[in-house]
């Protein structure tokens, strides 16, 4: 009986700490993987979850990509590639479903002025009144690693 029970909370022990799922970002208390900075802005808050479950927190877009291109990385071969999009705080989406601005009347936390929608025509309505350029997923990617070069 003693081995059972210790069986089954080994198994749930494996279980528990093999989920690749991403955690909510506490902010005023968690800190950018990449910058250091105290993650404040709720509108910007970003994270990458591994295929092993390891996660990594962002103060904005910008230094979550910055960080993947520091380092090399294969953004597809992450779990998952979350962002905070403009007006629904604290709410991860798929960085690859949403679409991006550049406006100096939306700036970031660290300064590239990078604002992410959770769709296209979220994204115009807002271009319409404020200005700003969108960019997909791919595009914004491309845009980071021209300018890093």
């Amino acid at each position: 009986m003693k081995t059972k029970i210790l069986f089954i909370g080994f198994l749930f022990f494996i279980i528990v700490s093999c989920n690749v799922s991403p955690q909510p970002i506490s902010y005023g208390n968690d800190g950018c993987n990449y910058c250091s900075m105290t993650i404040i802005e709720r509108n910007y808050g970003a994270e990458l979850v591994t295929s092993k479950g390891k996660v990594f927190k962002y103060d904005s877009m910008e230094c979550l990509i910055n960080s993947s291109l520091e380092e090399n990385a294969d953004l597809d071969e992450y779990a998952y590639v979350l962002t905070n999009t403009n007006g629904e705080q604290e709410t991860l989406k798929n960085a690859k479903e949403c679409v991006f601005m550049i406006n100096k009347k939306l700036p970031s936390p660290m300064g590239a002025n990078l604002t992410a929608f959770k769709n296209k025509a979220l994204a115009e309505n807002t271009q319409q009144s404020l200005g700003g350029e969108l960019y997909t997923w791919d595009e914004l990617l491309a845009m980071f690693k021209k300018t890093r070069n």
